[in-house]
Order: structure tokens, then sequence, then C-alpha cells
């Protein structure tokens, strides 16, 4: 029988990278007793990050989970990417926990992502514990990441505990709850004595925590201001009801690489984070009516449960790692997938414990497990009773921002390339792989060039596929501003069956955007009606490379208003040839320019950064839409060509520390300026003078 569900903590941990969340799930690994000795990021030998990518570039690059037992309760950890390159399993993660742990290092304070994360845990109304690590370092100072915890995540944080230093070395933690002193003795923690010179600061932080926790409930502040003392059984189901509310954040503290710190806030965890039980209900809707639904985190509910990741294995194939939000499954259950519209089999579910697996003999709402072999289910569908459908939202995974055009090495890569990029897409949501239907070329689209070079990376590991990525080719347009009449002529009468087509075109510009019109003015046969698609045919296909530089031609109207046949020697492929003549020539004629795309752009930067980006915006022709307030952000709006923004993401970490982020679509296309427009047309014409 599995854990009850109140006995269940879904916990995330969550950082910006390089902040000791995988080396914290070591050290919680090892405390639990399911390691024997702690692993390194450096050496590459952690639980969590077992991709062999991941022990290449000692960082997280996917979220990976891990269930144990601390003091009867099952905890199912999952440890996040925090690097912007790999941040989209993140997304998933937040989608799916009841809890986390937001880390901040006690030497560089709160770095850039966290304040994003952080804000993200807000829209998910997410109770956070904060752990300060990096408590053994010798610049480490509490006081002053408290201070910066409360600057930068706009929060009062409330520290629970006191670091107790010696020689510069931390040797123990004063609990602020329970009014006592440990220390650190190996991976042991004992109780001792309260260090005298910390009297008063102890005194007076927790008469501060004591006061914060009374002000949340109207009967205990009315106690505390009468002076009568609070009891901990009074405190801790306020304190725990504050935090689930969101209305206040304890702080503790440590050094997840020394485990110092780290037993007691695995107690935390279990005592302060809330249960699936102690979560709202999930709603959805129902996948035939439309109409809202909602599942309670209850065993006695209908199963119902989200799919937030997909792990592409070359040897054990699809793994789907699902979060069981209500009722409970054995093995070999049938239920229904509602984004497809199929049934699958819960075959094999088993708990993770980083790449391993531990059979689940049952699941039970708040349970997350990995699935095998689902065969139609990706990342972000709904699993549920077929008899009691529900289907959720979506996980909104953040969108591609960066492309590269992908060419395989080698004919044999070629063969292997879509199968290995169809791998990388069930298991990465924030990647994109389209073929552009001007430039032919394969783009392969994600949130920086480091994500794009891991997936390629990835793919040469397990696939054994070889690829080059370059910069994609802008996709130009040409077009005209002018208009003109000219004959297309195409006659061939040598004897024997003869070709003859002659077609007089009228060729005028259309708004931007308009596309292609064509008109037929014929009047007394001279051109037959057969051959009347015949000539539009030969304009669609001089349309594909225009007179400029080969780009293809649009916003044109070309109307058909005279020509000639000969009764024997007219055919279709003649009118064709004709009309394509007529076009190229009248298009040269009627004062041919080159168009560019123009993307729309939002800029989401910090307010002392607004000044520099927009004049990087200026720098690459951009226009300015306007600038909106966002929190203590600035939201800029801006039309920019295409080919200044190829490569802006890291263009702006740079401008902006790595605060900025932007998102951006295609608008419309507009005329390139004449000196620019002359540099592109020669370049292309170098193109394809060598092919």
């Amino acid at each position: 029988m599995g854990q009850k569900t109140g006995a269940i903590r879904n916990v995330g941990l969550f950082a910006d990278g390089g902040t000791g969340k995988t080396t914290l799930a070591e050290a919680m690994l090892y405390n639990a007793g399911v390691i024997s000795r702690m692993g390194s990021v450096a050496d590459g030998n952690t639980v969590m990050d077992y991709d062999e990518e991941e022990k290449e570039r000692g960082c997280s690059l996917n979220l990976s989970v891990a269930q144990f037992t601390w003091k009867n309760y099952r905890i199912n950890l999952i440890d996040t990417p925090g690097y912007a390159n790999f941040i989209s399993d993140t997304y998933g993660a937040l989608r799916v926990v009841d809890g986390a742990v937001v880390l901040v290092s006690a030497v560089d304070g709160v770095k850039v992502q966290t304040e994003k994360l952080w804000n993200l845990m807000n829209q998910y109304q997410l109770p956070r514990i904060i752990f300060v690590n990096e408590m053994d370092k010798p610049n480490a100072n509490f006081e002053t990441t408290l201070e910066d915890i409360k600057e930068s995540l706009g929060i009062k944080p409330t520290p629970i505990q006191v670091p107790i230093i010696r020689n510069g070395e931390l040797v123990g933690i004063y609990n602020l709850l329970a009014r006592k002193a440990f220390y650190f003795e190996g991976n042991d923690v004992v109780e001792g004595e309260t260090p005298e010179e910390l009297k008063d600061t102890i005194e007076s932080m927790r008469e501060t925590l004591i006061e914060n926790i009374a002000a949340t409930k109207d009967e205990l502040i009315e106690k505390y201001l009468e002076g009568e003392e609070l009891t901990r059984e009074e405190l801790i189901p306020a304190f725990k009801e504050a935090i689930i509310k969101g209305v206040l954040y304890p702080v503790m503290l440590g050094s997840a690489i020394q485990n110092k710190g780290v037993r007691l806030l695995m107690d935390k965890i279990v005592e302060l984070l809330p249960s699936p039980e102690e979560r709202p209900p999930v709603k959805g809707i129902h996948p035939e009516t439309q109409e809202e639904i909602e599942r309670k985190p209850s065993v006695d509910e209908p199963f119902s449960a989200l799919v937030f990741k997909t792990i592409s294995d070359p040897y054990a194939g699809k793994i789907s790692l699902i979060r069981v939000f209500s009722g409970k499954a054995s093995p070999d259950t049938v239920v229904l997938n509602p984004n497809k519209e199929v049934k699958e089999k819960l075959s094999k579910p088993a708990y993770m414990i980083g790449k391993e697996q531990k059979p689940a003999p049952e699941i039970v709402a708040g349970d997350i497990v990995a699935i095998p072999k689902l065969k139609e289910t990706t990342t972000g569908d709904t699993l549920c009773d077929p008899s009691n459908p529900i289907k959720f939202p979506e996980i909104e995974f953040p969108k591609p921002i960066l492309s590269y055009a992908v060419k395989a090495k080698s004919r044999a890569d070629e063969d292997k390339i879509s199968t290995a990029l169809q791998r990388a897409l069930e298991e990465d949501m924030s990647l994109e792989v389209r073929r552009d239907p001007q430039t032919k070329e394969l783009l392969i689209s994600g949130l920086g060039q480091l994500h794009i070079e891991t997936v390629v990376s990835k793919m040469k590991k397990r696939y054994g596929v070889d690829v080059e990525l370059q910069k994609p080719k802008v996709p130009y347009k040409e077009t005209i501003k002018g208009k003109a009449e000219v004959q297309g002529k195409y006659v061939k009468q040598s004897g024997g069956r003869g070709q003859y087509g002659v077609v007089w075109l009228r060729i005028e510009p259309l708004p931007r955007g308009a596309g292609f019109e064509f008109k037929d003015e014929i009047v007394g046969g001279v051109v037959p009606r057969q051959y009347i698609p015949s000539v539009e045919k030969g304009v669609r296909k001089a349309m594909e490379e225009g007179v400029l530089a080969g780009y293809p031609v649009v916003d044109v109207k070309v109307t058909l208003y005279d020509g000639k046949h000969h009764p024997v020697d007219s055919s279709d492929l003649a009118f064709q040839i004709a009309a394509s003549m007529a076009f190229k020539e009248g298009v040269s004629k009627a004062k041919p320019v080159l168009l560019e795309p123009i993307m729309e752009m939002e800029v989401i930067v910090p307010d002392e950064c607004v000044g520099d980006v927009i004049g990087d915006l200026n720098a690459r022709r951009g226009k300015i839409l306007g600038v909106e307030a966002k929190g203590k952000n600035q939201i800029i709006k801006a039309l920019v060509p295409l080919a200044e923004v190829l490569t802006y993401a890291p263009e702006l970490r740079s401008l902006t520390g790595g605060r900025g982020t932007y998102s951006m679509e295609f608008s419309h296309y507009e005329e390139v300026p004449a000196q620019l427009a002359k540099e592109i047309i020669e370049k292309a014409k170098e193109a394809q003078a060598e092919q």
C-alpha cells in the first residue's frame, strides 16, 4: 500500500544556476539513507545530474526527481535547472509541486534568475521556504543576505534560525522556534549551549518572529499584545497557515556541500510545507461539454494526473513523469488521455531516484511517478478515469527566442536527423523545429545558443547524428514600386511542331501584405481560354525568383490584357514561358525593391536598463512603439528588422546583466534602405555565383 496523501510532500528546489540545488538534493538523499556517500557536481557523480551532458557541463540541464522517506513522510523532491537556457523543465515542475525551497547564496545574494522564478511562484501561489546556502564560505553574511532578499524579492523575510559562527566557520544553528542551539558533529546534529554573545540577537529576532506569526491570527495577536506567552502548539499551525497563504516566508540557513543545516531543513519541509491535501482542488474542463470541473486532492475522487516531463532514453525508451492529483491506480490500469483522445495503460509505475526506478505497487493522489512506454502521450497531457474525464490546462512553457539552421554533416546523418530531432522535441518543450518554406533551411529554435548547442551535442552522443549549426538566412522578398506594360514572346517555328505564345502584361504594385492578384482582360479570344491558366502559372513560377537577388516576389497585380496565338503551334508550355519572360522584364522596369521581415518585439528590462536597451534597439534600426511599467520592470515594445535581432539573446543578456527577457513575432515586411539593400543584393549574387 502506498503512503497516505497527507504524508506526502512534493517539493521543488528552485534558484539560479550554481546556487547549490543539486548538492542540496544529494545531502538530503544521504541523510535519508538513500545513498551511502555524497557525490559532487564537480566530480559528475550526483544522483540528480545523471545525464552525460550534465556531467560534462557541471550543471543541471533537465529536472530530475528523487523519492525518499523522512520521519515517516514520503518526500518527492524535484531538482530543477536554474540557468536561463535550460529553464523549460522548471515550468513543468512549478505545476506539480506543493511547496518550494528557494536557495539564495550567502555570498552572492539573490541572483537574476531567482528573481524571475520567484515571480513565477507568485503566480502559482506556491508556499516557500528560503534556504540561505554557502554559509561555509569565507565571505558569507547572513544579515546582508536577509537585506538582499527583502530588497530583491520585495518581501519581508522571516528568519527562523540564527547562525553560530566560530573562527569564521559555521559550527551550529540556533532554532528560534524551539529556543535551542544545535551543533554539527560530522553529519550529526547535537543540542548544545546557547552562545552568550548571541543572546541579545536571538532575543530580538525571536521577538520579531513571534510578532510576525501572531499578526496573522486575531486571537494570537490579542494574547501577544496582552503579554501572554504563545506556545509552540499555537505558533506552528498559525505559521504553517501563513506560509501556505504566502503571507510569511521562513528563512533557514546552512551549507549543502558540508551537509550543515540540511537535516533541520528536511524537518521543516515536513512540518511547515503543505501536503497535497492542504492545497486547493485542481481545476480543469470536461473534454466533451467544456464545463469547468475540479478534482479535490483525495484518493476518493476519480483518478487524474498531469504529465509534466518526458524522458527519451535511447535504451529504456520513453518515460513519462506524472503527478497524480486525485484518485488512485494500480499497475496496468487503463486511463484516458483527453488531449489525444486515446486510452493508455499505466504499466509498471515507478518512483524515480535520479535515473533509478523503484516499482510503485499503487499510486495515490499526491504521488509523482514514472510511467514507461505511453504510446501517444506527451508532456502537458492529462491522464484520467475514462468514466469521469477531466482535462487540465496544458503547461505554459517559455517560447523559443533564437534560431539556427541545422545541416547534417553527411548523407548518413541526414537519414537519422529527423528521428533524433523528434526525440529531442519529446523531451524539451521549449524547442521548435521547422523547415522555412522560402529558404528551405531546417531551423531549430530554442531559449539561447547554449540550449541549442546542448541539444546538438545530445543528438551526437545518444543517436550518433552529427550536425552543424549556421546562422539562418533572412527570408527577404522582392516587390515593385512602379508600373510597367511588357510583351512576352516565345516563338519557335523552324519546321515540324513549333511553339507559339505571345502575351502583353500590365504589372503594378499592391499594398504591403496583399500578396498576388492575377486579372484576365482578354477579349476576342486573342489568347484562347485554355491558355489563360498557363499564363498565370508562368507568372507564379517567375515570382519564385525575383530579378534583384533571386528572392520571391510579392504584392503585385498582373493583368493579361492582350496576346497572340497560333492554331497549331500554341501550347501550355509556350504561354507559360512567354508569361515568365514578360513578368521578369516587367519587374525590372517597375522599380524593384528589396523587402525584409519586421518583428514585433516585447523587451522586459529593469528600470535602470531602459535607456541602454532603447539606444541599442534604435541602433538596430528599430522603431520604439512605447514603454510601459510592469512592477520593477519596464516593457519596451518595438518593431525591429529580423536581420538585426538574429542573435539578440546573448546581446540583451550582456546589456542587462542577464535580467532582460524578450519575445518576438513576425509583424510585416518593409522596404530595406537603399544602401543596405545594395549590399544584401551583392552578397546574394556572390552566393549564387559560388553555387
